[in-house]
């Protein structure tokens, strides 16, 4: 396989999906990654097995309907394994393996069809010290977005997943790209102040367009560097509550094609009136995670 990623909206090819199968039991509230899962796990709403799985065969439809390969890892007994993105990202003709929370480590290996049809030069591992996952990470053209958290409490933040070790090391494996890194917003506790991965406050859509919630940002300047970047006019601003609901991480197929969670009527709407084809699937119940589309899916080639 050779893999393929220039941005986020070429015309997918290959992608490899997350699965619910087999997902475990409800965790611990201690034992949550993101604040969302843990307002769910305590209120006893999380999310069950049998209704994601609904929710990703959902998606592995539409993929079908648009004549893409869909790779899905090898289920673990009792493993969350939805959110590969988390776990490896493309880059250009590379696929780079996030250094995870060392839990985790299950879930890279689960991508063994996928690892084993890509030339071992490809496939790159960070040094320790780099903390990095797949949803701070955009190639955009020229440009890779990255999200990250620089702050002296990084360690304290178990939702700042991306650190400058990371972003350092990334311009460095890509030295003709135009890094561009931006420092998130982080809360442990409170989801709606929480922006666990750039896509969760961000992400760029064909056509010139991008979706974006300010908030998300700790520097303003950051912020409008990519209003100006994709142009005001362009942007779809969303409010805390469409971001909490994760109306940020949608997917595009292609140019024009954006899968797209049912309930994000405002959103839509809006895709619909500037040109976009708009695949409706429900996902509020992943959503539950702090995790959407584009988290459960690992684009590998595009055209």
């Amino acid at each position: 396989m050779k893999i393929n990623i220039q941005d986020e909206v070429s015309r997918l090819r290959a992608v490899l999906l997350g699965t619910a199968k087999s997902n475990g039991p409800v965790p611990r509230a201690a034992d949550c990654y993101d604040p969302k899962s843990k307002q769910h796990v305590l209120a006893g709403t999380y999310p069950k097995e049998e209704d994601m799985i609904v929710e990703m065969e959902a998606v592995a439809a539409i993929f079908k309907k648009y004549d893409v390969t869909v790779y899905r890892p090898e289920v673990v007994e009792n493993y969350n394994q939805i959110f590969c993105r988390d776990i490896a990202f493309c880059i250009e003709d590379k696929i780079i393996k996030a250094n995870i929370l060392p839990d985790r480590e299950k879930e890279y290996k689960a991508m063994s069809q996928v690892l084993n049809q890509i030339a071992p030069e490809n496939i790159i591992e960070l040094s320790e010290e780099c903390h990095v996952e797949g949803g701070d990470v955009m190639p955009w053209g020229d440009y890779i977005f990255i999200g990250t958290y620089s702050g002296t409490d990084y360690a304290s933040y178990i939702t700042a997943r991306t650190n400058i070790d990371a972003v350092i090391a990334i311009q460095e494996l890509f030295p003709d790209k135009i890094v561009k890194s931006f420092e998130l917003r982080k809360d442990n506790d409170n989801p709606k102040e929480n922006a666990l991965h750039l896509d969760c406050c961000f992400q760029p859509l064909g056509q010139g367009k991008a979706i974006l919630h300010k908030n998300g940002f700790l520097n303003d300047t950051e912020y409008q560097w990519l209003v100006d970047f994709f142009g005001k006019e362009n942007i779809f601003e969303i409010t805390k509550e469409e971001m909490y609901n994760m109306n940020s991480n949608v997917f595009s197929i292609s140019e024009d094609v954006v899968i797209s969670e049912i309930n994000f009527t405002r959103l839509n709407a809006w895709l619909r009136e500037n040109g976009f084809t708009v695949e409706e699937v429900p996902y509020a119940e992943i959503a539950k995670q702090e995790g959407l589309l584009r988290c459960s899916t690992l684009p590998l080639i595009r055209d």
